[in-house]
């Protein structure tokens, strides 16, 4: 569909200050956090449970559709070069980065091609 650029970042807001964004999305207080399952608490984004629990919380699988459909409005306004999404949660190892890798999926179901980084994935867990 386009060869702008699409660039989804995960990160932590414990640690440190969003990266800038077109679109930011702020996870930690509206969807169930795997760090309080203590046998998923010490895990990732790169593990299938951490995926699973995330994936399977309601209301996650409509975000990412929606924000789907929003960078694909993006790059079909005048300026459409380039769309930066910042996906955040409290630490950036569960929520962010399992929902940052699934909009990555549903760009590419609509022909979009998207980068993805997870800034904070592999930093320490956050003990709160």
């Amino acid at each position: 569909m386009t060869t702008a650029h699409v660039r989804v970042t995960s990160f932590g807001y414990g640690h440190g200050t969003p990266p800038v964004a077109h679109l930011t999305f702020d996870l930690r207080h509206h969807f169930r956090d795997p760090h309080v399952s203590p046998e998923l608490r010490h895990m990732t984004a790169r593990d299938r449970e951490v995926r699973r629990a995330v994936l399977d919380t309601p209301g996650v699988p409509a975000l990412v559709e929606a924000v789907s459909d929003a960078v694909v409005a993006y790059l079909h306004g005048p300026g459409g070069q380039a769309v930066a999404v910042a996906v955040g949660c409290a630490g950036g190892r569960h929520r962010a980065a399992v929902v940052a890798e699934a909009i990555r999926t549903a760009l590419a179901d609509e022909d979009v091609t998207a980068t993805v980084v997870h800034r904070d994935l592999d930093k320490p867990v956050i003990n709160r």
